[in-house]
């Protein structure tokens, strides 16, 4: 018999994190705001530990301002490793999905080694790519629908995202199911991303995930 053990498979292929518009200026407008930068804060902890790309957005950075502090240091590239913070792009569409942030996923692609990231229309392989935000009902939604129209899977966080108005969360969760996003929270992904517990930073998620329970389960009781 032989006496190689198998290695840990990861479910996700080439995961990235997306984290769209989350701006100083929607702090009191936007529902459960501050439980929404917890997740965001979480997940993209967990995108250190893990060394997945991060793309950011902002809407009309000069009326509606910048990301919001609570994120900077988490969106701040780490001399010694951690998750690949690309460039936060302002824009005006509806979409995170604008030249520049599809030209920042076709570059993840080719830094991981795949020499044909340009082909499949442009659009290089499939990213599992998990979202974060707001609006729920607009700039999350059409970034959304873009990803999907480009052929890649969308994995929208339920404790990650919020609207003005709180009626327009549920509404648009479902949309979006329907439309072939996964609707999941950011414990069940941040598990998914590693599908097995031989994985190197096994531990290092396990403390994250014990360390942020409570504010977790706040989380959840709040957006939910």
């Amino acid at each position: 018999m032989s006496s190689q053990t198998t290695a840990p498979q990861r479910r996700f292929k080439r995961p990235v994190v997306f984290v769209c518009d989350i701006q100083d200026k929607f702090r009191t407008a936007i529902w459960n705001f501050d439980k929404m930068v917890l997740t965001a804060a979480k997940v993209l902890r967990a995108a250190h530990i893990l060394r997945l790309p991060v793309h950011t957005t902002t809407q009309n950075r000069a009326r509606l301002g910048d990301t919001v502090p609570e994120l900077a240091a988490l969106l701040t590239p780490r001399p010694e490793g951690g998750a690949l913070i690309h460039p936060s792009v302002d824009k005006t569409r509806f979409s995170m999905w604008v030249p520049e942030v599809a030209a920042q996923l076709a570059g993840d692609e080719r830094s991981n080694g795949n020499d044909n990231a340009g082909e499949n229309g442009g659009r290089g392989a499939p990213a599992e790519v998990i979202l974060v935000g707001i609006e729920s009902h607009i700039c999350v939604t059409q970034t959304a629908l873009d990803l999907l129209a480009n052929g890649h899977k969308v994995y929208v966080l339920a404790d990650g995202v919020s609207s003005c108005n709180r009626e327009e969360v549920g509404v648009a969760l479902a949309r979006l199911r329907a439309e072939g996003a996964t609707v999941t929270t950011s414990e069940s992904v941040i598990y998914e991303l590693m599908g097995d517990a031989k994985v190197s930073e096994f531990k290092q998620i396990v403390g994250l995930v014990k360390e942020t329970s409570a504010q977790t389960r706040d989380v959840l009781q709040s957006l939910l």
